[in-house]
């Protein structure tokens, strides 16, 4: 128990360090630091497990303040507890080219740093996925080892983006009980007032999604305390909406929004010192406050080292799965295991859908990686995402290793990142590629983490047929192509399709995006090869020395590289066809190599059916692109072919064009 004086004096230094690194950085929201100081207050120096000195602790509560731009409340908290990244000099540098403390919390830059937030509703969104997988890692290694709280801080503005009501409403079903999210209750956003845009009752809209709902003054820490004790009760999950004022201390400016996005300046910041009777100078905390900081930093260790000695007695084959797998390594059979596949398809030579080899490859994988939890957002039969080993998941039963995500595609991606920073699990989930843009901020957000999440996109060109242009994705292959460290595959077959599937999961650090197709597509890699080819980026399918012609291709239009490179070769025109099932991969090669690939034919043409956007790098300007300058249709798929010009005819007829 802390005395009243004790708590405001702590929280204080969260206020004065937020609104000083504020000010001299002349950039960023002192507001919510301020008016939110209490709650984090409380909830660190009394609930959460963490510990400072042993940051990446598996069983470690999350915290994810899902309001990023509020960063300097999370930046003043690790300083204050004792993270070892941020140091007094780190807020002093708040917002500075390098630093640590960026403008919104970045993954991977500090320790304590959950997930990168400042993109509204993304945090509320990946703490429900950190739930999850808590939830499944408890069933699966018991409580002894895997058992935490995830908390949440989030405001008005992450309640208004869509993304929260996806998150929200699959987080009550499934019944996610440890999950915590204090929703900072302010009223103000950059443009002034809530009431000018919104008016939604959010403790009836949280309790319609199933979730506990408790109203507290958000200034009052015996009552933020009592809240999370009966939060930590309920077999839901919590919203607890604490009451506070923005800008709480600042005489003149607290509870507008002049406090959310600016800097208080030095008028005001001197009378809030005054105001709250704090006397230090500029970044500087009274020793007895950060002795009072440091020890709460403490708190855990106990607790810690409590869980590393019931791991050390686990039972060894247990204790050796946990650890791999939080280390984010992979079984070493998975080599092997894909490698005896390719030799049974090398034999078999099949001709399915690359969505139906996909399913082939994820039994597989499935049967060799337990990490694996798979899902889809309501298209299970459409991606064939589910095997033979992930049961579904369901709100009473967290042994499967499936989850039905409903159609919530932007909030499935979010959660999926969740998972895969909380550890220990290995998402990948299904949807339809021209859905793609609904995961997208997620998406480019686990590419900015550099996250292992791996998307299955089926449906992935005018191959589709009948649903038309509203479900044809055209440009969705050169949109996500643009997105820094994220891997898009586009396989030609089933033997390709493994080979993108084991690279995907060797991506430790990039997110993966498999583009498969509806229509069986027939086998153009009849031979086995030890080596993965697709691992390159682009390879010499159909080889040829002396090329007039070359034909790049990917995915479907392989298929249709091959036969007019028969027809070529027929006529007398040496011909070579590059298949090209990953452009990031291929950027990666060695210079001697993109070269040699590309090569000096006379004739370069590039087939895909999708927009040409990126493909000069491989044709040049000069070079011919056959496939989609428009929408799709609604017909056939093979009519569709025929009435768009992406057919073995027409490659043949630029290729005799060109050369005459």
């Amino acid at each position: 128990m802390i005395s009243r004086e004790k708590h405001d004096r702590m929280a204080n230094a969260i206020r004065f360090l937020s609104m000083d690194a504020v000010e001299k950085a002349n950039s960023g929201h002192p507001g919510l630091p301020m008016g939110a100081a209490d709650i984090a207050t409380v909830l660190f120096t009394r609930f959460l497990s963490f510990d400072p000195k042993n940051p990446a602790w598996p069983n470690r509560d999350r915290f994810v303040l899902s309001a990023g731009h509020g960063s300097m409340l999370l930046y003043s908290l690790l300083y204050l507890t004792g993270y070892e990244d941020i140091s007094i000099e780190e807020i002093k540098n708040f917002r500075q080219l390098g630093a640590r403390t960026a403008g919104h919390p970045e993954y991977g830059h500090a320790a304590g740093i959950e997930t990168t937030t400042g993109p509204l509703g993304q945090g509320i969104a990946n703490a429900v996925g950190m739930a999850i997988a808590e939830r499944k890692l408890r069933d699966e290694f018991g409580s002894e080892l895997m058992e935490h709280y995830t908390y949440v801080l989030a405001g008005d503005g992450c309640l208004m983006e869509g993304i929260s009501q996806e998150a929200i409403s699959l987080a009550g079903h499934l019944k996610l009980n440890k999950l915590i999210v204090f929703w900072d209750d302010n009223n103000i956003s950059i443009d002034g007032p809530i009431s000018i845009a919104d008016s939604t009752d959010q403790h009836a809209r949280f309790r319609a999604s199933n979730w506990n709902t408790i109203a507290v003054d958000g200034h009052d820490p015996e009552a933020i305390a009592a809240a999370i004790e009966q939060a930590q009760k309920s077999d839901k999950p919590t919203m607890i909406a604490a009451k506070t004022t923005i800008g709480f201390g600042a005489p003149n400016k607290a509870g507008t929004h002049k406090v959310h996005g600016s800097p208080l300046g030095a008028e005001e910041i001197a009378a809030t010192r005054k105001a709250l009777g704090w006397e230090a100078e500029a970044f500087v905390v009274p020793s007895d406050v950060l002795d009072a900081w440091r020890l709460a930093g403490l708190r855990s260790t106990k607790t810690r080292k409590d869980w590393e000695e019931r791991l050390d007695k686990s039972d060894a084959e247990k204790k050796a799965q946990f650890v791999r797998r939080f280390a984010g390594e992979l079984e070493g059979r998975l080599s092997s295991a894909i490698d005896d596949y390719k030799k049974k398809l090398a034999e078999t030579k099949p001709s399915p859908a690359t969505r139906k080899a996909s399913e082939d490859a994820l039994e597989v994988i499935n049967g060799v990686l337990a990490e694996t939890i798979g899902g889809s957002a309501d298209l299970t039969g459409s991606n064939n995402t589910k095997t033979s080993q992930t049961k579904s998941i369901t709100p009473d039963d967290f042994s499967g290793r499936y989850i039905h995500w409903g159609v919530r595609e932007h909030g499935m991606a979010a959660a999926m990142n969740g998972m895969a920073l909380h550890g220990g699990v290995i998402p990948y989930s299904g949807g339809f590629l021209i859905f793609s843009d609904y995961c997208r901020p997620s998406i480019r957000l686990a590419a900015l983490m550099g996250i292992r999440v791996i998307h299955v996109l089926t449906h992935d060109s005018i191959g589709l047929g009948e649903d038309g242009p509203t479900h044809q994705p055209v440009e969705h292959m050169a949109a996500l192509r643009a997105i820094p460290n994220l891997l898009m595959f586009r396989p030609a077959d089933a033997t390709e399709t493994a080979e993108c599937w084991q690279l995907a999961l060797e991506s430790h650090n990039r997110p993966s995006g498999i583009a498969l197709t509806r229509q069986n597509l027939m086998a153009v890699r009849t031979e086995y090869e030890e080596e993965n080819l697709c691992a390159r980026g682009a390879y010499d399918l159909i080889s040829s020395s002396d090329a007039k012609v070359t034909i790049f291709a990917t995915g479907s239009e392989v298929e249709i590289a091959v036969k007019a490179c028969q027809a070529l070769t027929a006529k007398g025109i040496s011909t070579r066809v590059v298949s090209v099932p990953c452009f990031e991969l291929f950027a990666e090669q060695s210079e001697d190599y993109q070269q040699a690939i590309i090569g000096n034919s006379p004739v370069k043409i590039a087939v895909e059916a999708g927009i040409r956007q990126g493909w000069d790098h491989f044709i040049g300007s000069d070079g011919t692109f056959i496939g989609m300058s428009s929408f799709g249709a609604s017909g056939p798929y093979k009519e569709l072919y025929k009435h768009f010009g992406i057919t073995p005819e027409a490659v043949i007829a630029a290729a005799e064009a060109k050369l005459s």
